[in-house]
């Protein structure tokens, strides 16, 4: 098959109405210079001109130089003065001429709305036909030498209005051919033409398009041709998709629709973008499918446009000092944005300078491939030299020098230090000295030299005692700034055990030697320690000192002796003892012996004694300069003895009038211990009389009893029940307590309702509070009217003081502001309170001498009797029966009694007081209620409610 490359070109005029004839013969005149295929008139009110020139092609048959016009050439004329001209509607349009698209659709449409039945006629029949679409068809197969020399003459009538046009095709071989004959073809797999694929070779593969990068053009530059074999019978539109096509980025890649050739159109960077897939497409004039699309792999092809670039521009390492040949130090890496695969991408490294040069200029190398560093020479030495400088270079190309790229940077080598150096001491012998008794004090400062890097671990020192310090009262511990090390005391140094102390201290560091170093002589050292001798504090042994007593030990009793001691052995001293706490006040100490004896009554119930331990603390001081003293602790555990009488808990309750529910449940409370506390008895007392007949009391158990009313009713009011209790101790102990009962009204639960009643009368809170904020300004007028009275009695004394002696008729009377009794009754004998059986008997007074004040000659009352020396908490329970016999002896004489004065002579101006009389008299009232008071008030009832007798 031969191709036939024919240059086409499209031309659009566009022409003002008012030149359009004119401008239409220009038009047909340039199109056919330029060899143009097609040409299109629009008009008629477009003032520019535009012209577009594209690329065409069309097909010959298998004839040498046949020409067959498979593309169909429409041939359109159109009056310029209505708006069409000739167009060839197998043109190919590029896909940037968007006026020329917009031209070429004009023109079309033109000719279907305007232009009228038109007839072409064509000047070779014999080769050639034209159709009333204007397409023109080859009549026979043509061969190029065998085409006329003159043009074809095409000419169009407008059978309407006989006007005549006339057109030349001029068909010759272009001198510049746009289809190269070794431009690479790829064809689309072939298919039944009914549709169905036909069955291809598993193995066909579209090879890949290779394109090298960076390429200088000229652009644009083309690739491959794609083509089907339906092109044979039809014209067919090729086009690519995908990225680089018609996806981001755009522009890249651009296929000659007609001809199917596929071009880059600007240079390619295999680094931004390596491989491009595209899917070629074959469509008819209709825009059908005629092709299944086919991808396109185009690899872009590197070249070496890029230099090695290295990660770091400054590589830092180490190595340890004394280190073998070969030993690994550390890898460098330098990167290419080539291809790795091919040569632009592979990199060698070497190494281009080090400095220093010492101990050998050449004491590294590299691995060229992997870019490693390791030690090729021994000698590397930290003190000598600390670090090394390295140029390392990497070249593209294999390391080829002549055609790779380089590119370098520094390596820096540290050499680290190891311990090769021991720690040696500036002294063989250290002095220091420290007082008894004293701990974490710093006694002698150990200096050291070290040649290693300091604060390294090579260089810092750990010291140990090796001898001298069996009991581990030294340490030596490393100060972190100086290196230096602290002889410390940890434990007590007791003067009179050692005066001084000879230590070994050995150096070291906290890593091992090198191998093949040893420690010098220089790395231990003496420490030579004085102990100074101080006064120390004397100590009790033991501390505390427990003993045990039993409570009640009289005063001036021998406990115990509490004694120090004095650590100081070489010192001549004295010890004195004191007492440093007593809370209780019952102990004192002899100040030299340390004797402690008691100055009061040991009580185990005292509130000072916690758990039955009585604490007391003393202290011993030396004489020694400064003085020094300790102190020790005294603990007395007293055993308890009865001592305490049991008493009634509660002391208060209530119970209801009537016998049902009327049980009290009580207890004892006994300040002592078992066994000398409960069980305890309950019992009531004999007197008075009427509480074994109103009451009685049950027993529950050893420690609770149960009182309760023995008669069905008692009237409300508050009684006082006596009520015997006995412990058990083994010389038991009772006491008569008295149970404060309130007997009320109760209601069906068994509680009080004496409030119910109060609430009842109508009282609310605001009543009460108004009552008493009544009461209270009340009060407060009685207590200002006190006070003026006092006032104006003392004004009336001053007037009276005024009168003239002579004119008072009463100047033997002086008054007092005192109303009491006489001096009887006023000094009393309190002694008599707790020896009552030692009062003065009646039997020593002379017979037949009596005070008018004194009781009548009636037999005594049985007043009770107490020992002669009784228990100080005897004499509440003896003053209470006391006051009881007193209340029920008709004998004593009331409080308001006719009392004996000293006689201050006979007569008195005044006249007598017997003629005084009260305005009322208390004869005619009636006292007998206050029999209903209780027995005190019963008196009271006999002196005021009986009779004159």
């Amino acid at each position: 098959m031969k191709l036939l490359d024919v240059e086409v070109c499209v031309c659009v005029c566009v022409c003002a109405r008012t030149r359009a004839r004119t401008c239409a013969h220009a038009c047909m005149r340039m199109c056919v210079r330029a060899r143009a295929c097609v040409c299109s008139y629009a008009g008629p009110a477009v003032l520019s001109l535009t012209c577009n020139v594209n690329q065409c092609f069309t097909t010959a048959t298998e004839a040498p130089w046949d020409l067959v016009l498979e593309g169909r050439i429409r041939k359109t004329f159109v009056d310029p003065l209505s708006v069409c001209l000739a167009g060839c509607l197998s043109v190919c349009l590029s896909p940037n001429s968007f006026v020329s698209i917009c031209s070429f659709f004009l023109s079309f449409f033109s000719v279907l709305l305007f232009c009228g039945l038109v007839r072409f006629e064509c000047s070779n029949p014999s080769d050639f036909r034209i159709e009333a679409d204007g397409v023109v068809y080859a009549a026979r197969s043509l061969h190029l030498s065998t085409l006329p020399a003159s043009p074809l003459v095409i000419k169009a009538r407008d059978s309407t209005t006989q006007q005549q046009w006339e057109t030349q095709v001029r068909l010759t071989p272009p001198t510049n051919s746009v289809m190269s004959k070794d431009l690479k073809e790829i064809v689309f797999p072939s298919r039944r033409t009914d549709g169905q694929l036909i069955r291809m070779k598993r193995d066909w593969v579209i090879p890949p398009i290779n394109v090298p990068e960076n390429s200088r053009g000229p652009f644009p530059q083309e690739l491959v041709r794609i083509r089907s074999d339906h092109d044979k019978n039809r014209s067919l539109r090729y086009s690519v998709t995908g990225p680089g096509a018609d996806q981001p980025p755009t522009g890249i890649f651009i296929i000659n629709p007609i001809s199917g050739e596929l071009s880059v159109n600007k240079p390619l960077d295999r680094e931004h973008i390596s491989s491009f897939h595209l899917r070629a497409h074959a469509v008819d004039l209709n825009g059908n499918q005629v092709e299944n699309p086919i991808d396109i792999v185009i690899n872009v092809i590197d070249m070496n446009d890029n230099r090695p670039e290295f990660i770091h521009q400054i590589w830092n390492g180490t190595v340890p000092e004394g280190s073998k040949p070969g030993t690994f130090v550390m890898t460098v890496t330098s990167v290419d944005k080539d291809d790795p695969k091919t040569a632009n991408g592979m990199l060698r490294y070497k190494i281009l300078s080090q400095n220093p040069e010492s101990p050998s200029s050449n004491m590294f190398t590299i691995n060229n491939k992997t870019g490693g560093i390791i030690t090729v020479a021994a000698g590397l030495d930290r003190e000598k030299v600390p670090q090394y400088t390295l140029i390392i270079q990497a070249t593209d190309m294999e390391g080829n020098p002549m055609y790779g790229l380089s590119n370098t940077a520094t390596a820096v080598i540290k050499v680290t230090d190891i311990n090769d150096n021991p720690p040696e001491f500036t002294a063989e012998t250290f002095f220091g000295e420290v007082p008894e008794n004293r701990v974490n004090v710093i006694v002698a400062n150990l200096t050291v030299t070290d040649k290693d890097q300091p604060n390294t671990p090579a260089w810092n020192a750990v010291y140990k005692i090796t001898g001298g310090d069996p009991t581990g009262r030294f340490s030596v511990p490393t100060d972190p700034t100086t290196n230096e090390g602290l002889v410390t005391v940890v434990k007590p140094i007791d003067y009179e055990i050692s005066r001084t102390y000879v230590l070994t201290v050995e150096a070291k560091n906290e890593v091992p030697l090198a191998r093949g170093i040893h420690f010098p002589r220089q790395s231990t050292a003496t420490v030579s320690i004085r102990v100074i001798d101080v006064n120390e504090s004397p100590y009790f042994e033991p501390n505390p000192k427990l003993i045990k007593l039993e409570e009640g030990m009289i005063p001036e009793s021998a406990l115990t002796t509490f004694t120090a001691q004095d650590p100081d052995r070489f010192m001549q001293q004295t010890l004195r003892y004191s007492k440093l706490s007593d809370p209780a006040n019952w102990l004192r100490i002899d100040p030299n012996t340390g004797r402690i004896t008691t100055i009061a009554i040991l009580d185990r119930e005292s509130p000072y004694v916690k758990n039955s331990l009585y604490n007391a603390t003393f202290m011993a001081s030396d004489n020694g300069v400064p003085p020094a003293s300790g102190t020790g602790t005294l603990q007395i555990y007293l055993l308890d003895i009865n001592d305490n009488a049991p008493s009634v808990f509660p002391q208060e309750a209530e119970v209801c009038e009537k016998p049902e529910p009327n049980a009290i449940n009580i207890t004892a409370l006994d300040g002592d211990l078992n066994p000398n506390a409960g069980p305890f008895a309950f019992e009531l007392a004999h007197r008075p009389s009427d509480v074994r007949r109103n009451w009685t009391i049950t027993r529950l158990s050893g420690d609770y009893a149960q009182l309760s009313l023995k008669i069905g009713f008692l009237e409300s009011g508050i009684y006082e029940i006596p009520i015997i209790i006995t412990d058990s101790g083994n010389l038991p102990m009772s006491n008569t307590s008295y149970l404060r009962v309130k007997v009320c009204q109760c209601d069906i639960n068994g509680d009080c309702t004496d409030q119910q009643h109060i609430m009842a009368a109508g009282l609310g809170t605001g009543a009460i509070i108004s009552i008493l904020l009544c009461i209270i300004i009340l009060l407060i007028l009685v207590l200002l009217f006190v006070v003026w009275m006092k006032r104006r009695d003392k004004e009336r004394q001053a007037k009276q003081l005024l009168i003239d002696p002579e004119d008072d008729v009463r100047d033997n009377i002086l008054k007092y502001d005192e109303e009491g009794g006489g001096e009887e009754d006023q000094d009393y004998d309190l002694s008599q309170l707790q020896q009552p059986d030692t009062i003065e008997p009646d039997a020593i007074k002379p017979v037949g001498i009596r005070r008018l004040d004194e009781r009548p000659l009636h037999p005594e009352p049985q007043y009770p009797m107490r020992s002669a020396a009784p228990h100080p908490g005897d004499i509440g329970d003896f003053i209470n029966e006391g006051l009881k016999a007193a209340d029920n002896d008709p004998t004593a004489p009331p409080y308001d009694s006719l009392l004996v004065f000293d006689y201050e002579g006979s007569g008195s101006t005044a006249g007598s007081l017997s003629s005084l009389n009260s305005s009322s008299s208390g004869g005619d009232q009636d006292y007998d209620y206050l029999n209903d008071w209780g027995p005190r008030f019963r008196k009271l009832a006999d002196m005021y409610g009986g009779s004159d007798d």
